[in-house]
């Protein structure tokens, strides 16, 4: 059995003097794919900052030795007054940055045909693009390092049904094909069922966590998101068949 990539014991977030999370404990293994889920304000954006270093924290955060990690932040919008080309936006995440090589705009080149952009894109402004198309960049510019994990804070929100299945396929392709560890936020218990193995149920404090069929039940889903709650589905999440 593989080894965790990540172990979190005990993590607790303190914003502002507020607690923002409390009690949060979980393992991954390689190749996984765990779906985080809550309600709005549940900490589920501070919890991979978390994970990341990005923002103070108690407890225990332990990545396996050497992991290599590529994260794709939350509704990341770049400066469309600023002329930049894609090719230049990806330049910026390299350390290849300053002497770029043959050989990595040959990689570079690899990663934009696995999330289905072709290289013809690279001399396009990014304020060009469309929200799918600048989504699809974004997973690209995660995967130039190559990182065993890749952390996604609501991959899709805000472009259209068609671009998110596009999106959630790459990452599921990239887990299948690659090894590659997929922890990511999402309001959509559809895609929770059909591409992790793994949720974790959070609203400040963890609620769940395990396979969706065997804690995602109608309980849980009402502590999580109460009588009213809000999450997306394309099907009935409890269902039985």
């Amino acid at each position: 059995m593989n080894e965790p990539v990540l172990q979190v014991s005990g993590v607790s977030v303190v914003l502002d003097g507020e607690s923002v999370l409390e009690d949060i404990s979980f393992s991954v293994r390689k190749g996984e794919a765990l779906a985080i889920i809550g309600p709005n304000g549940a900490g589920k954006s501070v919890l991979l900052k978390a994970l990341l270093g990005l923002v103070p924290s108690q407890g225990s955060i332990m990545w396996a030795k050497g992991v290599h990690i590529g994260y794709v932040p939350q509704r990341f919008h770049p400066d469309r007054t600023i002329p930049l080309t894609v090719k230049e936006f990806l330049l910026f995440k390299s350390p290849a940055f300053w002497r770029p090589t043959k050989d990595f705009f040959a990689h570079l080149d690899h990663e934009l045909s696995i999330v289905g952009l072709k290289k013809e894109i690279l001399g396009h402004h990014v304020s060009d693009l469309s929200g799918g198309q600048f989504q699809r960049l974004m997973i690209a510019w995660a995967m130039t390092g190559h990182p065993d994990v890749l952390l996604f804070d609501e991959p899709t929100a805000g472009i259209d049904v068609g671009a998110e299945e596009t999106i959630y396929s790459i990452l599921h392709r990239l887990q299948k094909e690659r090894g590659t560890t997929v922890l990511l936020v999402s309001h959509d218990l559809s895609i929770v069922y059909r591409y992790s193995q793994h949720v974790l149920c959070i609203n400040k404090k963890m609620i769940c966590h395990g396979a969706p069929e065997d804690v995602l039940t109608p309980g849980d889903l009402k502590r999580i998101y109460g009588e009213t709650g809000f999450y997306h589905h394309h099907e009935d999440p409890t269902r039985t068949t």
